[in-house]
């Protein structure tokens, strides 16, 4: 009997995957057929594949050419096996559409004001004019809802392309997702990282983000499954690490650089703020107190070759200002709103410069500009 191609190249595409809906001539795993009388060569590439998926794979190429086209054929299965171990420096994760840059801010330790920070830089972006949202993946501890005053508040579904998806719920122009949305204020929530993982993947992937030009990353303290997690799910822009001047809080910080920093994560360190970097008593505007150390957090960055980006005050309008859910950089124009525009400007500028490979003497020009458009 004589076989022809066509018909071959017909069943082939009634056959899918194991776990995948595309068949396999769509997908471009059939790379080449060739006939010789009743002889069928078939060559397939596979990325990967787990030795029973790859059985199961060609049993259901026999079976099917056997059954369909002529029982007594010859098939020889070619089966090529494609590596997908990306290059060193491949940026990993799945990019989320619409979303231009997606900053992680971390922190070692926990309590130097890195959800402050977040909020306030996130407040500051919008008022530049930049779409900003934030995603709260402090699991163990979401403080996000507190400071934008949003405590209780519940995402509604939306349909985006036929998918229903969860819309942020948006306050002082900032979209925010937080697993605090989810629990009770006074819920603790106990489970295991992959749970926690799945949890974020959600809040990430299945969220009407919309076009945003900064997507903020509130990690939780430390280093672990959350903040693998993240690295490995997103094409992450860079790294923010806040820490206090305190020499407990700086070993923190200097493992959380190093995280960053290691060959398989390599997540550029767009740079360090300082936290309750120094008190100012309001009876005594002239003095300033190092009540954590001096400059500690400055001489960290220099040390690991990263942007020092700033320093904030330990000021009671700032704790007030996140307790409230409003946070300080929303107040008129102070000494402290200008630290902030300062601080978020000198990371905007870092972001460009490695977005658009510019040499750093171009930091200084880009950090004057104002506004998202001026800085596209």
């Amino acid at each position: 009997m004589k076989i022809s191609k066509k018909e071959v190249f017909s069943v082939l595409k009634e056959i899918s995957l194991p776990g995948e809906g595309e068949n396999i001539i769509d997908k471009g795993v059939v790379t080449n057929v060739m006939i010789f009388g009743d002889q069928v060569d078939i060559d397939i590439q596979l990325e990967n594949p787990s030795l029973q998926a790859r059985k199961k794979l060609e049993v259901t190429i026999l079976k099917t050419i056997h059954e369909k086209v002529y029982e007594k054929a010859k098939i020889n299965i070619n089966v090529k096996v494609l590596s997908t171990q990306k290059p060193k420096n491949s940026i990993k994760g799945k990019p989320i559409p619409g979303i231009e840059n997606i900053i992680a801010i971390s922190s070692g330790k926990g309590g130097v004001g890195k959800s402050t920070v977040t909020s306030n830089i996130a407040v500051t972006l919008a008022q530049m004019g930049c779409k900003v949202g934030v995603l709260d993946a402090d699991i163990y501890g979401p403080s996000i809802p507190t400071m934008f005053d949003i405590e209780g508040s519940k995402p509604r579904s939306v349909e985006v392309e036929g998918k229903s998806k969860m819309q942020p719920v948006k306050n002082y122009g900032v979209k925010i997702l937080s697993i605090g949305f989810f629990t009770k204020p006074e819920q603790a929530v106990i489970w295991r990282g992959p749970m926690a993982a799945k949890a974020l993947n959600q809040m990430i992937f299945d969220a009407a983000w919309g076009d945003l030009d900064f997507l903020l990353i509130d990690l939780p303290p430390g280093t672990g499954d959350i903040h693998l997690s993240i690295v490995q799910s997103l094409p992450i822009s860079g790294a923010l690490v806040v820490s206090t001047p305190q020499n407990v809080a700086l070993s923190d910080a200097k493992k959380g650089i190093s995280m960053f920093q290691q060959e398989n994560i390599q997540v550029p360190v767009l740079g360090v703020v300082e936290n309750m970097s120094y008190f100012i008593p309001d009876e005594l505007p002239d003095n300033k107190y190092y009540i954590f150390g001096e400059r500690g957090a400055e001489y960290l960055a220099k040390d690991k070759g990263v942007p020092f980006l700033g320093s904030l005050p330990l000021i009671q309008s700032i704790r007030e200002a996140s307790d409230y859910g409003r946070p300080a950089s929303l107040q008129e124009k102070t000494a402290i709103t200008d630290e902030f525009i300062k601080i978020t400007k000198n990371l905007v500028s870092q972001v460009v410069l490695r977005n658009k490979n510019l040499p750093p003497t171009k930091a200084v020009e880009i950090t004057n500009l104002v506004g998202c458009e001026a800085i596209k």
